[in-house]
Protein backbone atom coordinates (compact mmCIF):
# COMPACT_ATOMS: atom_id res chain seq x y z
CA UNK A 1 0.00 0.00 0.00
CA UNK A 2 3.08 2.09 1.08
CA UNK A 3 4.90 1.63 -2.53
CA UNK A 4 1.76 2.35 -4.16
CA UNK A 5 0.70 5.58 -2.68
CA UNK A 6 4.64 6.29 -3.32
CA UNK A 7 3.73 5.71 -7.03
CA UNK A 8 1.28 8.19 -7.15
CA UNK A 9 2.71 10.84 -5.59
CA UNK A 10 6.27 9.61 -7.53
CA UNK A 11 3.56 10.19 -11.39
CA UNK A 12 2.00 13.48 -9.14
CA UNK A 13 5.51 14.76 -9.03
CA UNK A 14 6.88 14.27 -12.22
CA UNK A 15 3.75 15.58 -14.21
CA UNK A 16 3.96 18.72 -12.44
CA UNK A 17 7.52 19.34 -12.99
CA UNK A 18 6.47 18.90 -16.57
CA UNK A 19 3.89 21.00 -16.31
CA UNK A 20 6.29 23.95 -14.86
CA UNK A 21 8.93 23.53 -17.48
CA UNK A 22 6.37 23.83 -20.51
CA UNK A 23 5.11 26.72 -18.31
CA UNK A 24 8.82 27.98 -18.33
CA UNK A 25 9.71 27.30 -21.95
CA UNK A 26 6.29 29.57 -23.00
CA UNK A 27 6.93 32.30 -21.02
CA UNK A 28 10.82 32.54 -22.21
CA UNK A 29 9.52 31.46 -25.67
CA UNK A 30 9.88 34.58 -27.26
CA UNK A 31 13.69 35.59 -25.91
CA UNK A 32 15.79 36.40 -28.14
CA UNK A 33 19.89 36.18 -28.18
CA UNK A 34 22.42 38.63 -30.20
CA UNK A 35 26.19 36.85 -30.12
CA UNK A 36 27.72 40.83 -28.78
CA UNK A 37 25.17 40.85 -26.12
CA UNK A 38 25.46 39.18 -22.58
CA UNK A 39 21.62 39.27 -21.73
CA UNK A 40 18.30 37.40 -23.42
CA UNK A 41 16.10 40.27 -25.73
CA UNK A 42 12.46 40.94 -25.57
CA UNK A 43 10.17 42.79 -27.70
CA UNK A 44 7.95 45.66 -26.77
CA UNK A 45 5.50 46.24 -29.86
CA UNK A 46 6.76 43.50 -32.53
CA UNK A 47 7.30 44.59 -35.71
CA UNK A 48 5.91 43.32 -39.14
CA UNK A 49 9.24 41.02 -39.33
CA UNK A 50 12.65 40.85 -37.76
CA UNK A 51 16.04 38.43 -37.98
CA UNK A 52 18.51 37.73 -35.98
CA UNK A 53 21.78 36.36 -37.13
CA UNK A 54 25.44 36.41 -35.34
CA UNK A 55 25.50 40.62 -34.60
CA UNK A 56 23.11 41.61 -36.72
CA UNK A 57 19.18 42.76 -36.16
CA UNK A 58 16.80 43.33 -39.04
CA UNK A 59 13.91 44.94 -37.48
CA UNK A 60 10.90 46.01 -40.34
CA UNK A 61 8.79 48.60 -38.76
CA UNK A 62 4.82 48.66 -39.85
CA UNK A 63 2.90 51.95 -40.66
CA UNK A 64 2.85 55.02 -38.38
CA UNK A 65 5.06 53.18 -36.07
CA UNK A 66 6.89 55.64 -33.61
CA UNK A 67 8.07 56.68 -29.98
CA UNK A 68 7.69 60.73 -29.38
CA UNK A 69 5.95 63.14 -26.98
CA UNK A 70 5.68 66.05 -28.65
CA UNK A 71 6.48 69.51 -26.93
CA UNK A 72 2.97 71.10 -28.38
CA UNK A 73 1.09 68.37 -26.68
CA UNK A 74 -0.88 67.07 -30.21
CA UNK A 75 1.00 63.82 -30.51
CA UNK A 76 2.23 61.32 -27.95
CA UNK A 77 2.84 57.61 -29.08
CA UNK A 78 5.24 54.64 -27.99
CA UNK A 79 3.92 51.91 -30.36
CA UNK A 80 7.69 51.87 -32.46
CA UNK A 81 8.66 48.05 -32.34
CA UNK A 82 11.92 48.04 -30.00
CA UNK A 83 14.02 44.84 -28.57
CA UNK A 84 15.17 45.16 -25.35
CA UNK A 85 17.65 44.45 -22.60
CA UNK A 86 18.45 44.98 -18.72
CA UNK A 87 20.86 47.40 -18.77
CA UNK A 88 24.41 47.54 -16.82
CA UNK A 89 25.04 50.31 -14.73
CA UNK A 90 28.31 51.30 -16.71
CA UNK A 91 27.56 50.16 -20.36
CA UNK A 92 28.70 50.93 -23.79
CA UNK A 93 26.81 49.85 -26.80
CA UNK A 94 27.23 50.21 -30.49
CA UNK A 95 25.91 49.12 -34.03
CA UNK A 96 25.55 50.75 -37.67
CA UNK A 97 22.12 51.81 -38.06
CA UNK A 98 21.25 51.41 -41.92
CA UNK A 99 17.55 51.95 -44.18
CA UNK A 100 16.56 53.02 -47.42
CA UNK A 101 14.99 56.22 -46.13
CA UNK A 102 11.90 56.37 -48.11
CA UNK A 103 9.52 58.32 -46.24
CA UNK A 104 9.37 61.19 -44.06
CA UNK A 105 10.68 59.91 -40.53
CA UNK A 106 12.03 56.81 -41.06
CA UNK A 107 14.56 55.93 -38.79
CA UNK A 108 16.23 53.42 -36.87
CA UNK A 109 17.72 53.91 -33.11
CA UNK A 110 19.29 52.73 -29.83
CA UNK A 111 16.78 53.36 -27.35
CA UNK A 112 17.51 53.87 -23.92
CA UNK A 113 14.05 53.64 -21.62
CA UNK A 114 13.17 53.80 -17.71
CA UNK A 115 9.28 53.89 -18.74
CA UNK A 116 6.79 55.86 -21.31
CA UNK A 117 7.77 59.28 -19.85
CA UNK A 118 11.40 58.72 -19.49
CA UNK A 119 13.37 57.34 -22.36
CA UNK A 120 16.15 58.56 -25.19
CA UNK A 121 16.24 57.82 -29.11
CA UNK A 122 19.02 58.25 -30.35
CA UNK A 123 18.27 57.90 -34.38
CA UNK A 124 19.08 57.90 -37.74
CA UNK A 125 16.37 59.52 -39.85
CA UNK A 126 14.88 60.87 -42.53
CA UNK A 127 14.43 64.15 -41.26
CA UNK A 128 11.53 67.15 -42.88
CA UNK A 129 13.75 68.71 -45.40
CA UNK A 130 14.14 64.61 -46.95
CA UNK A 131 17.67 64.69 -45.12
CA UNK A 132 19.30 61.99 -43.50
CA UNK A 133 19.69 62.94 -40.50
CA UNK A 134 21.36 62.22 -36.71
CA UNK A 135 18.59 62.71 -34.41
CA UNK A 136 18.20 62.52 -30.74
CA UNK A 137 14.97 62.47 -28.74
CA UNK A 138 15.59 63.07 -24.73
CA UNK A 139 12.47 62.71 -23.23
CA UNK A 140 11.89 63.69 -19.31
CA UNK A 141 8.31 63.53 -19.64
CA UNK A 142 7.95 65.77 -22.60
CA UNK A 143 10.77 65.03 -25.91
CA UNK A 144 13.50 67.53 -26.33
CA UNK A 145 13.87 66.57 -30.16
CA UNK A 146 17.76 67.73 -31.87
CA UNK A 147 18.53 67.50 -34.92
CA UNK A 148 22.21 66.78 -35.67
CA UNK A 149 24.39 66.49 -38.65
CA UNK A 150 23.58 65.12 -41.80
CA UNK A 151 24.61 62.27 -43.38
CA UNK A 152 25.35 61.02 -46.85
CA UNK A 153 24.96 57.48 -47.33
CA UNK A 154 22.43 55.21 -45.79
CA UNK A 155 24.33 53.61 -43.40
CA UNK A 156 26.07 55.67 -39.85
CA UNK A 157 27.85 54.09 -36.58
CA UNK A 158 25.86 55.07 -33.66
CA UNK A 159 27.50 54.49 -29.82
CA UNK A 160 26.09 54.85 -26.56
CA UNK A 161 27.73 55.32 -23.50
CA UNK A 162 26.38 55.60 -19.64
CA UNK A 163 28.55 56.15 -16.56
CA UNK A 164 27.05 56.00 -13.47
CA UNK A 165 24.17 59.49 -14.43
CA UNK A 166 25.58 60.66 -17.37
CA UNK A 167 24.90 59.31 -20.73
CA UNK A 168 26.90 60.36 -24.10
CA UNK A 169 25.64 59.77 -27.84
CA UNK A 170 28.38 59.52 -30.75
CA UNK A 171 28.09 59.04 -34.52
CA UNK A 172 30.92 58.02 -36.99
CA UNK A 173 31.52 57.56 -40.41
CA UNK A 174 34.17 55.03 -40.52
CA UNK A 175 33.55 53.14 -36.80
CA UNK A 176 36.91 55.01 -36.01
CA UNK A 177 36.62 58.27 -35.70
CA UNK A 178 33.81 59.26 -32.96
CA UNK A 179 32.21 62.80 -32.80
CA UNK A 180 30.48 63.45 -30.01
CA UNK A 181 26.61 64.29 -30.19
CA UNK A 182 24.99 64.93 -26.76
CA UNK A 183 26.26 64.76 -23.40
CA UNK A 184 24.19 65.06 -20.79
CA UNK A 185 22.82 63.25 -17.40
CA UNK A 186 19.91 61.20 -17.14
CA UNK A 187 19.03 60.05 -13.11
CA UNK A 188 17.00 57.12 -13.73
CA UNK A 189 15.38 56.11 -10.69
CA UNK A 190 14.31 52.71 -11.90
CA UNK A 191 16.33 49.99 -13.79
CA UNK A 192 16.85 51.27 -17.66
CA UNK A 193 16.15 48.97 -20.71
CA UNK A 194 18.29 49.38 -23.74
CA UNK A 195 18.23 47.87 -27.48
CA UNK A 196 16.87 48.58 -30.87
CA UNK A 197 14.01 50.62 -32.35
CA UNK A 198 12.65 50.74 -36.23
CA UNK A 199 9.81 53.25 -36.71
CA UNK A 200 7.37 54.58 -40.07
CA UNK A 201 5.97 57.44 -38.73
CA UNK A 202 4.33 58.34 -42.37
CA UNK A 203 4.98 55.41 -44.10
CA UNK A 204 3.73 51.60 -44.87
CA UNK A 205 7.28 50.25 -43.51
CA UNK A 206 10.58 50.59 -42.71
CA UNK A 207 13.36 47.98 -42.47
CA UNK A 208 16.50 48.94 -40.22
CA UNK A 209 19.69 47.16 -40.50
CA UNK A 210 21.46 46.91 -37.08
CA UNK A 211 25.25 45.42 -38.12
CA UNK A 212 28.69 44.93 -35.81
CA UNK A 213 26.54 45.09 -32.90
CA UNK A 214 28.91 45.61 -29.48
CA UNK A 215 28.34 45.43 -26.17
CA UNK A 216 30.38 46.60 -23.01
CA UNK A 217 29.74 46.63 -19.11
CA UNK A 218 32.21 49.08 -18.38
CA UNK A 219 32.30 52.78 -18.15
CA UNK A 220 34.34 55.05 -20.29
CA UNK A 221 36.85 57.13 -18.81
CA UNK A 222 37.00 59.91 -21.76
CA UNK A 223 33.52 61.25 -22.85
CA UNK A 224 34.85 63.12 -25.58
CA UNK A 225 36.47 60.40 -27.07
CA UNK A 226 33.44 57.51 -26.10
CA UNK A 227 36.44 55.09 -24.44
Amino acid sequence: MNRIRFLNYFGRLLFFLLILDQHTIAQNKDDLEIDAIPHSLTWENKPIHYSVKKDTLIIVAGEKTDMFRDPNVTYNTDNAPKLLFKADSNFILSTAIEHSFLNKWDGGAIVIKQDSLNWIKFCFEKDYTGAKRVVSVVTKDISDDCNSVEIKSNRVFYKVAKADNVITLYYSIDNRKWFLVRHFQFNNTKPLQIGFLAQSPTGDKCEVRFSGISYQAKKIKDPYLGE
